[in-house]
């Protein structure tokens, strides 16, 4: 069912490209198109103006009908517990180096202090 309401929206969404496309350019944003005179086709602006209305009515229920179905389907778990496959306890201090593994084996540094307790003077 996902799939058929994709495929509609997907196809209202060239629709409606297409129409707004084929639209008359009125306003005066760059200073072109507009024009008036004894035919201005205000008739067929009308109607491309009322299918631009219904398809992008269409559009905007797909999109919310997607939505809806997809946090229906995502459950209570976040998406990197569902990518991961398990979920895991946030780690603790017994839990071990903060580090990877591969890190801890690099040698010291020159500034770096010697690994052994503090001298008690």
């Amino acid at each position: 069912m996902t799939n058929v309401i994709l495929v509609v929206h997907l196809i209202l969404a060239l629709a409606l490209i297409g129409v707004v496309l084929m639209q008359r350019s009125e306003g005066g944003g760059l200073g072109i198109g507009g024009g008036g005179g004894a035919v201005t086709g205000r008739a067929a602006g009308t109607a491309l103006g009322k299918v631009t209305w219904a398809l992008a009515i269409a559009f905007l229920t797909t999109s919310i009908t997607l939505t809806v179905m997809a946090t229906r389907d995502t459950g209570t778990g976040s998406l990197l517990e569902r990518l991961g496959g398990e979920t895991s306890a946030p780690p603790t201090a017994d839990d071990g180096p903060a580090l990877p593994p591969a890190l801890d084996i690099l040698p010291p540094r020159a500034g770096d202090a010697p690994a052994g307790p503090p001298r008690a003077d």
